[in-house]
């Protein structure tokens, strides 16, 4: 994606294309659908599939050689209500990361395929979470907080198919970023929590008050 390019252009790194870009593409990198480029090695090629059919072969490559197994798929069937990225301190700690990236969404349009694990682990709120997570390789991907339950599920940005096309919409408990991260774009930087009828798209919040009445029938 552009920050992977922008990365790689800072430090002076290679910069090899995976995905042919459509014809005409004058930008940087590419986060669209298109062939797969340059991606042959180790007994295995990708070149010419299509995204989905490289996912599928790779998954198929890793099983064959005992790398893993394909366990559980999911796919949301509308757009994120919003996307947050969170730098407060429980995020940090519990992705190991400098952030969460997720994508908030009602439960009803996220259809999973495969059983996943369930665990639930402590939150600032003293009320918890529940994390999903792939029983074969552990990864999380999604998590219900308590303030929704189960109503609304929080994706995982990184383990969709396309991250790149799932940017923040706001940045949350920026009061304590790691110091070298640096953020740029369009996405508001608040160093708390925020007022979601300030910051949500009205399409989102007819969503959610129509959630909640279905709830509560």
């Amino acid at each position: 994606d552009q920050r992977d390019w922008d990365f790689a252009e800072v430090y002076g790194l290679p910069i090899v294309r995976t995905v042919e870009p459509t014809p005409g593409w004058e930008g940087k990198a590419f986060t669209g659908e298109g062939p797969a480029v340059n991606s042959a090695r180790d007994g295995l090629s990708l070149d010419g599939l299509e995204i989905p059919e490289a996912k599928a072969r790779i998954t198929e490559w890793l099983e064959a050689n005992g790398h893993g197994r394909g366990a559980v798929t999911y796919r949301l069937t509308q757009a994120p209500l919003f996307t947050h990225c969170c730098h407060c301190t429980w995020c940090q700690r519990e992705t190991g990361s400098a952030y969460a990236l997720n994508a908030l969404i009602e439960t009803e349009c996220l259809t999973v395929a495969g059983a996943v694990e369930e665990i639930v682990t402590p939150s600032a709120s003293d009320k918890g979470q529940i994390i999903a997570r792939c029983p074969a390789c552990k990864v999380a991907l999604y998590s219900h907080y308590a303030g929704a339950g189960r109503l609304m599920a929080f994706v995982r940005v990184g383990t969709m198919t396309n991250p790149g096309a799932c940017p923040p919409d706001i940045h949350i408990y920026t009061a304590t970023k790691l110091p070298w991260v640096t953020l740029a774009g369009p996405a508001p930087v608040l160093p708390d929590y925020y007022d979601r009828k300030a910051y949500w798209p009205q399409a989102s919040l007819t969503r959610r008050t129509a959630l909640l009445a279905r709830s509560a029938r």
